[in-house]
């Protein structure tokens, strides 16, 4: 699992790929899949430690399905899907946190959010899963809770642009490199916690729970100088 991390160059994650996630937090609905950046460093692996949670920050949790990348591609065509999953290694099932309340506030004044989406800890991973474990990766139920009540739990039939379209946008923009990791969006059902709370997801194929794809890790205070503020 290490190795996700040190292999990553980079983070790509697909905002708004869910029609009611976008509804829930009142977005506007994309054209075409867009993309944002989380620093290979806010990776955390299973069993490394608890999620941290800045000082005055609102911490939302994002359940989603991640791509591994197993090769170097560009340009790929949205209409080549073989192409676009043979370039896929394995999977693993992410929890993208989110600073909401920072985010919020450099939407609202057009600023870049990077910082809302990159603190250490803000990327709790799954173990590595293979692709012999998800035969169809547009067929499989995620699900997220907080203190074991279930807060999402939804299918990737859903989404809205499925993952060779995803693909095919990201590398026409930048190259793929094998390790990468993407993100394919979260569905509805994102809410906050706060310290204390144990955050656990996961994902089922055909109603099975796949070996690996387990999260499970607590919210604890970060500390340090950092204190959310107005900018």
């Amino acid at each position: 699992m290490a190795s996700i991390r040190a292999n990553a160059r980079k983070v790509l994650c697909i905002g708004r790929n869910y029609a009611d996630h976008i509804a829930e937090l009142s977005n506007a609905r994309p054209k075409q899949p867009f993309f944002f950046l989380k620093p290979s460093s806010s990776i955390l692996p299973p069993a490394s430690g608890p999620v941290l949670r800045p000082t005055g920050v609102n911490l939302h949790y994002e359940v989603e399905l991640a791509l591994i990348m197993g090769k170097t591609v560009r340009d790929l065509d949205a209409t080549d899907e073989k192409s676009a999953m043979d370039a896929i290694d394995g999977y693993a099932v992410a929890i993208d946190m989110t600073a909401r309340n920072v985010q919020d506030e450099a939407k609202k004044k057009g600023l870049p959010w990077s910082i809302a989406k990159g603190f250490d800890t803000f990327l709790p991973l799954s173990n590595y899963i293979p692709k012999t474990a998800i035969s169809d990766p547009q067929n499989v139920e995620l699900w997220l809770s907080v203190n074991d009540e279930v807060k999402q739990k939804d299918s990737t039939r859903l989404m809205l642009f499925p993952i060779p379209r995803i693909l095919a946008e990201i590398s026409q923009c930048v190259t793929l490199e094998q390790g990468d990791v993407v993100l394919t969006g979260t569905p509805k059902g994102v809410g906050s916690v706060v310290v204390g709370d144990v955050l656990k997801a996961g994902l089922r194929v055909d109603g099975k729970e796949v070996d690996g794809g387990r999260i499970e890790v607590e919210v604890q205070e970060k500390g340090g100088p950092y204190a959310y503020k107005e900018t």
